[in-house]
Formats: C-alpha cells, structure tokens, sequence
C-alpha cells in the first residue's frame, strides 16, 4: 500500500525549483495521475518519479496564468510573502495569510 504524505497543503504558495513560475496548491495527488504522454515528454534526464505526491496549481509567471502539475520534488515553499494573482484564485481561496491562502470551499 502507497503511504504518501504530501509536503505541502491546499492554499499554500510555492514555486518551482527550476522553471520561473509561482502557485498556490489547489489539489493533491498522491502519486503520478496524468497521462502517460504527458509524462513521456518530460525529457528522461528530467522526469521525475511517479511514486510522489503531485500537485495541481494555480500558477503564473512573467507572461500568463495556468494550471500547472508538478511533482513533489519539483517544487520550494514559496517565502515571498507576495500574493497570487491567477483569476481563478477567488472561486477557490479567501485571504493569504503567512503564506497560505485560507481554504474558501467545504472539502469533502
């Protein structure tokens, strides 16, 4: 049995330890659960493990806003204190407080 216990928590802020982008954690996978084409064109000197969580995020960079899916190891708690402005980030989320956007949805 898989016993995965993810590292970061909904509404957190973070960014990727080596592409220019920020995000904040609005679900968790705990493990790989895309498509095997979309992991095949990570190239293999770069593609990491399946067997981590991965998070989906609302995520931005100098030019736009997306969602992003990242593993684990891929990613740094972001210590800015600089807020998100992806425009989705309302539907989901209240205000930032130490670095985590307060959860504004019932979890089930």
């Amino acid at each position: 049995m898989l016993k995965a216990h993810a590292k970061f928590q909904l509404g957190q802020v973070v960014h990727h330890r080596t592409h220019p982008f920020r995000g904040v954690v609005f679900d968790i996978d705990p493990k790989f659960s895309n498509t095997d084409a979309w992991y095949e064109a990570i190239p293999a000197d770069s593609r990491p493990a399946k067997d981590q969580p991965y998070y989906h995020l609302l995520a931005e960079n100098d030019e736009s806003y997306y969602i992003a899916y990242v593993s684990e190891q891929n990613l740094i708690q972001d210590t800015s204190g600089q807020p998100i402005g992806h425009p989705d980030l309302a539907d989901i989320f209240g205000e930032l407080e130490n670095g985590i956007y307060t959860v504004d949805f019932a979890l089930n």
